[in-house]
Formats: C-alpha cells, structure tokens, sequence
C-alpha cells in the first residue's frame, strides 16, 4: 500500500467565522420555497417569504398556510411559523436591505432568475451572500451579468424536506469568494445542521444524479428480471441500508412526469427503452405520482391509517401490496453486499434472486460513481458523503464496495465497456485493495492515481471514531463491553457511554454495565472526570425490554420483574447522583426508558430531530424508572417557581395545591396518561421532558463533541452532584381530584372519537396516584425513593392485567400500539 501525502489533502468546510445571519430572505413561492424558509426558522432565525407577483402560483400567505397541513410538519416548534413574514417583491423589496442572506428559490427559466437578480442586488447591503436554489440551470450562467455581486452569488441545493434532509450541496462559481463560501459553509454546519458538500455545477450535482440513475438501474433490472415493485425496494434498500424513502416512493415523490423526460435521454438499451416506455404509459394515464394520489403506489386510508396500494406491472393496475421475500436486513449494509459476492456464500445472507438483481445494480452504481468524479464531485469520499446524507443510504456506493470487496466483485462484473471494471482494475493495479486506506482517513483518486488524505471537519464525530482508537483522535478505545452496551474512552477524560443491544432496548445487560460504571465507588468513576451517553445509531432507544417483561408477566415471575424494576431505578439513581457530571445526547426516537434516562441527567444535549415521549401508557403501563418520580419534581420546582412557599408558615399543616402546581402537574399527567411524543428536541421541551438548560444540537455530526464539551465545562467548575431529596410534599388527595376529573373528560371524549377505553383510564388512573402519593395527605413530606416504591408497585399491578399483555404482545409484533 502506497504512504499517504500530506500535499494530497481533502479540505473540509472550514469551521471558522461561520457567516454572521440574523436575518434572511427567501424568494419563491412554490413548494421548495416555503420549505427552505421553514428550516431557517427551524434555526432560529428571522425570515422574510416573498412571492413574485404574476409568476408565482400562490401567495406567501397562503403557501404558509399550506404548510400548517404538512404531516409530519416542516417545524421544530409551534412558535416556528411566527419566524417566518410573509410578503411580495413589489411591496417588501426594501425590507431586503436588511437580510444577510437571501436564498432564491423561484422556478422559472434563466432570464426570469437572472432579471430578479439585477432588481435585488441594488438593494443589497454590501455584506449580504445571494445564492440560488437551483438544480438544473448553471449556476456560472446564472450569475453572468451580476458584475462585482458575482463575488457573493453562488448555489446551495438543499435536498427537501429541507428539515429531514441533511444534505447542502454548495456550488461555487470561479468568481465566487472563497472566504465567503467557506463561512457560509461554517454557518450551514453550526446553525442549519447540513453536511455540506461542495459540488462541480454539473446538471443535478451529486446526490440527485446519482440517485436517479440507481432508479433507472432498478427500474430496467425490474423488467427485464419480471420483479414486482415490492421486490426491487425491499431489494434495494436492504443493500443500501436506506433508512428512509424507498426508491419507487422516491419516484413517485419526483413526479412520474418528470421521470418519463429525464428517461426518455437513457435508451441506451431494449431495458433502457422498456422502463422509458413504462413512464410514457403511466403518464398516459395520469399516474404521475404524489402529485395526482397515485404513481407506482397509490395512497388509501384505512381504519389503522393510511396504507399503500401498488401499481401491478403486468396487468397495469393497483392491487394490495404482497409482502416481498426477506432480504436478509437483519444483516447490516456491508455484510449483506459482502455475502453477494462471496465465493462460499457459506451465511447465505443473499439469495440467489437476490444476488441475480443486485450484482448487475451495483455495478451499474459503481459505474454511475466513478463516472462522477472530476465531473460533479472532487473525490470519492464526497460522492460516499452525498449519497449518506442526501438520501440516507448507510454506506455510500464507494463505501459499499469496499464491503464487498473490489477483487472479489471482479469477477461478476462486465469486462466490455464497462466503467466498474475498468476502474477496479486501475485501484488494484496501483497496490490498493480497496477505495479507503488508512482506517478510513485516505482515499483513492481515480483521477490522480493516489491516495488524498481526508482532512474530517473539526467538531464532527461519532463514537466510532474512539472505538476504533485509530489515531484520528486522542483515545484509548473500547475500556469496558458487554452486549448490550459499551464505555469508550472520548479523550480529555471524558468516558462515552454507548448502548448497542437491540433496537438500544434497556435489559439486565444495559443495566448491569451501567450500574458497574457510574458506582461512585467503581473504578471508572475514579478514571474519568464525566460521561457523555449517547451512539452512532439512528434512534436512541426504545426503552425497557418489552419482550422480557411479557415473558415475566405471563409466568407470573413478580418477583424477577420487581428485580428488573428495581435495578432500572438503581441505574437511573446512580446517573443522577454520580459524582462526575453525565450528559445525555439523545437522538431519534427516544422512548420510554430512554426518556427516564434523559429525565435523570444533569444536562441533555438532544439533536434538533429527537423524537422524546413517555410512551408506557400505549402498552397499558406506565413509566417505572423514576419517569413520573422526576416528573412530579419538576412541577414542584416549576410551581414553587411562580408561587415561592412562604417559610414563615407550617408548610404541613397550611399546605394547599397552588393553581400553578395543578397547572403543572396537569401537563405532567397528560404528558405520560397520552403517551405523548414529541415531533422534535423543541417539542420535548414543551412536553417538559427537556430543560431550558438543555442545549439542542442542530448537526447529528456534531452531537458527540457538543454533550462532550457541555460534561468538561461541567467539571471543570468543580461539578457536584445533587443530593436526594426527602422533603417533597405530597400534592395529594386534592390534587389527585383534579387529575380524575381530567380523566373523565378523556374517557367521556374516548366514547365519540373512540382513542379513549376504560383500559387506558385504569392506566391513566393509576398514573395520577403516582404523580400525586394520592393515599397521602396533601403536604405530607415524601423521599423520592418513595415515589420510586409507588411507580413499582402500580407497574406490577398493570403488568398482571389481560389487556396490558395483549397490548405489548400486539406492539411486539406490529410495532403499533393497540387499542383495547
């Protein structure tokens, strides 16, 4: 293997003096519009929403307005809209002057873009970037005539929903300013929370023109094999691993139209020209995807929800959808695309269809990437980042070859013209094995020949990177493993905590390796000064083990289950009173147990998209690991806050319920009796499952170092820990009252709308004794270890109960809640 040259050096977006923005503008008023200026508000940042008068379709207003029935919606926060001020060109013009960033977002051809610029940039401040949305015009002949303003014009392809996407392609021109690319670049990684990619101004870029020709590979390789819809996106997203959108959704997203013109240009092939034809035909008859209700699948609503219909190829019409043979995803991305081109194929991961489908579609990708470097993409490791940001593939297609392994895909590729293969050799031929060298910091160029050092941008890490102790970064690696969760070493005395069971559920192995290592007597508590608790996978947790707990419930083993309880609570105690500071960064879903763990930390540092929620009472429980202990502390404090107790009184004897600790305790109740979850990080807040304290990370890629930075500057001022509290007074009987009555309105609700059963009113029942000690009376000094001894207690109950096992046996088996 050839030494890596430190002259052959991948820049990175640099982080430094990011752009200064207070206020932007976006202009435009179709869908991309409004959703761009969604994210800035999503940021926090002031945003103007103007509409072109006679070119536009709908007014700002009512594209707003439009947004508010988005599902899921395009904010983080319900005071989002209030960011965002509608208006139009004619009448707000001026207002531009103000803006440091305004975002073109319009659709029209060159000379409607270009005309709209020579009437803005007048009006500009000197300061202030212009930058286009646009994907199929070049940006070069976009900023002709803009004279000395070409030095702040330049692209940035957002891929929509701007809010799920994580992409920004940046698209320079050669007059662009470097320094001033480079700050918007810092700006969209801190504030925006993009991986931002620089791109050549080559029609669509990267990500897009990748993506589609993956499509049209599955398409063609769909006909000419005789798959079903169901077959090929089950196929291609077990290899790709994509979390999201699967490809004949993503069509039908595009619009089946604009498909039909783009393959009309590929008929390169009798499968080219079949797929070419199938798209001419469903636009014949008005199938042109999201837009008209139906495409290659077709929408349905149905007393569980919505579901999905699919187009039958053969016979040209929907029919229910058929499940597809499994693809092996219980296998990740790289041992599934390993398996296929595996001389033994001993593990059988892939089936012989399988392997007959994805063998010609990856090469067919392999071919589309390589082709794209010099020409839309600088190297390799741009092209991987792209496609995992973009379009949420888990290895991207040079990453995935490398799984598979570019000697051993050799033989299944084709030798005659075919880009795959010719560049596998030249990899070969120059000593690699494969397209990353170093551990992943260096990468091949098949421009060049040799490999570039990757230079990672500073503050984006992931728990991987200290696992592997692999001299990117200052640590020692994994200290301490079982199976369920693990203690890497992060560098600075900082341990990081990661769970990797399944589905990050919370069982006894989780639990006794967390126990082992916040024991303030333990050994790591004596190497490490804090703890960050967070992962690298897409979703945070689940919560308990649900599987063990029916098993338990149904063998009536009471006292194995009272264990479980009781060292969930053990480990949710020791986190909060540890004596080294331990931030929690959630991310994804982050249910159940896992919001328990968040409740105890002393600082959270949740990603912009974490989805937080109590979600016990959906399986007939309720929250046992200190959940509902943590919340009746918060609606003391928040209550004491508003109306402070008077310490010249006997607080026993004078006790009452305030109107704010109802107040308070109300939304607690509701919070975990509704199994709410919230939408975002911003709407866990408004659940009260975040602090105020809590910071919220807008960029998943710098998460890790965010909550890292949070536990130093915690112990850094001489950290220490709280103390458990034995003076709570109870809220009591009366507070108890007001909860029932809340109770009654839900299930008299229940009996119209159908949400509500008796069921979920025992649940809810029990719930409020909890949240209030209501056997005591009001102002009756408690411990926490007493709410703790009430959670269990009441757990137990409502495990014993037919319907709370029906409900996590249905949930276990379809992953959706059961109402009975």
């Amino acid at each position: 293997m050839r030494n890596v040259e430190p002259q052959t050096l991948i820049q990175m977006p640099a982080p430094a003096a990011p752009l200064l923005v207070r206020r932007a503008a976006v202009l435009g008023t179709d869908l991309a519009g409004p959703l761009l200026a969604t994210q800035l508000a999503n940021a926090g940042i002031p945003v103007l929403l103007l509409d072109l008068p006679g070119e536009q379709p709908q007014s700002a207003r009512a594209a707003l307005k439009a947004l508010a029935q988005f599902q899921p919606t395009p904010f983080h926060d319900a005071d989002g809209p209030a960011l965002i001020t509608p208006g139009n060109l004619d009448d707000d013009l001026v207002q531009l002057a103000n803006c440091d960033w305004v975002l073109e977002a319009v659709t029209g051809p060159l000379q409607l873009k270009t005309a709209l610029y020579q009437r803005i940039l007048p009006v500009l401040k000197p300061s202030a970037v212009l930058t286009t949305h646009s994907s199929g015009l070049s940006i070069a002949a976009l900023s002709e005539g803009l004279g000395e303003g070409r030095r702040r014009f330049f692209g940035t392809h957002f891929l929509l929903p701007a809010r799920s996407q994580s992409l920004l392609e940046l698209i320079p021109t050669s007059m662009s300013n470097p320094a001033l690319v480079a700050g918007f670049a810092a700006f969209a990684d801190l504030r925006l929370g993009k991986i931002v990619v620089e791109s050549r101004d080559t029609p669509n870029f990267i990500a897009n023109r990748i993506e589609i020709e993956a499509l049209f590979a599955a398409g063609r390789l769909m006909l000419e094999q005789d798959l079903s819809l169901e077959e090929v996106d089950s196929l291609t997203t077990a290899v790709l691993g994509r979390s999201h959108t699967s490809f004949f959704h993503l069509a039908d997203q595009i619009g089946i139209d604009a498909l039909a013109l783009m393959a009309a240009h590929q008929t390169s092939s009798t499968a080219s020209h079949n797929f070419a034809l199938l798209l001419q035909q469903m636009v014949a008859h008005g199938w042109l995807g999201d837009k008209a209700g139906q495409g290659f699948y077709r929408q349905r609503t149905t007393p569980e929800g919505p579901a999905y219909d699919v187009l039958d190829l053969a016979r040209m019409e929907y029919r229910p959808p058929q499940k597809p043979v499994p693809a092996a995803k219980a296998f990740t991305a790289a041992e599934y695309v390993r398996s296929l081109f595996s001389a033994e194929q001993a593990s059988q991961q892939a089936t012989p269809q399988a392997a007959r489908f994805l063998r010609p579609f990856l090469e067919e990708l392999w071919s589309s990437a390589t082709a794209r470097i010099g020409e839309a993409a600088d190297n390799v490791y741009d092209v991987d980042r792209a496609m995992r940001a973009g379009f949420h593939w888990e290895l991207g297609p040079f990453e995935l070859w490398d799984a598979a392994g570019v000697e051993a895909s050799l033989q299944f590729l084709k030798a005659q013209n075919q880009l795959a293969y010719r560049q596998a050799l030249a990899l070969l031929a120059s000593g690699q094995t494969g397209w990353y060298a170093a551990q992943g910091r260096a990468c091949f160029d098949p421009v060049l020949g040799n490999l570039l050092l990757i230079a990672r941008t500073p503050g984006h890490r992931r728990v991987a990177d200290y696992r592997r102790s692999s001299g990117l970064v200052s640590s020692s690696g994994v200290v301490r493993r079982n199976a369920g969760a693990s203690l890497v070493d992060l560098g600075d005395g900082v341990g990081g905590i990661e769970l990797h069971s399944l589905k990050n559920a919370i069982g006894g192995d989780v639990l006794s390796l967390l126990l082992a290592i916040l024991d303030a007597e333990g050994e790591a508590v004596r190497r490490f000064r804090a703890f960050v608790l967070s992962g690298d996978r897409n979703h945070f947790s689940v919560g308990a083990n649900l599987l063990q707990i029916l098993l338990l419930a149904r063998q009536g083993d009471w006292q194995e289950l009272d264990a479980y309880l009781r060292s969930f609570q053990q480990m949710t105690s020791a986190l909060k009173f540890c004596p080294r500071p331990v931030v929690v960064a959630p991310f994804g879903h982050t249910l159940g147990g896992g919001a328990e763990i968040c409740l105890h930390a002393v600082r959270c540092q949740p990603h912009a998209e974490t989805c937080i929620g109590l979600v016990e009472a959906a399986v007939g429980l309720l929250p046992s690991g200190g959940g509902i202990k943590e919340m009746l502390l918060r609606a003391l404090d928040n209550a004491a806050a508003v109306a402070p107790p008077n310490p010249l009184e006997n607080q026993i004897e004078h006790f009452a319920p305030s109107i704010a600790l109802h107040s308070a305790l109300h939304r607690a109740f509701m919070t975990i009796a509704q199994a709410r979850v919230s939408t975002s990080a911003a709407g866990g807040r408004r659940l009260g499952l975040f602090n105020t304290a809590d910071r919220i990370t807008m960029n998943r890629e710098r998460q890790l170092e965010d909550a890292k930075l949070q536990a130093i500057a915690l112990a850094a001022v001489g950290y220490a820990p709280p103390m458990p509290r034995t003076n709570l007074p109870a809220p009591g009987q009366a507070a108890f009252a007001t909860l029932e009555r809340a109770i009654c309105t839900m299930n008299e609700a229940g009996r119209e709308t159908g949400p509500c059963s008796d069921h979920d009113a025992k649940v809810a029942r029990k719930i409020a004794e909890v949240l209030t000690a209501s056997t005591l009376a009001p102002g009756t000094l408690l411990a926490e270890q007493t709410i703790l001894d009430l959670e269990r207690e009441a757990f137990l109950s409502l495990a014993g109960e037919g319907k709370t096992q029906e409900r996590i046996a249905y949930t276990l088996k379809t992953g959706k809640p059961l109402r009975n």
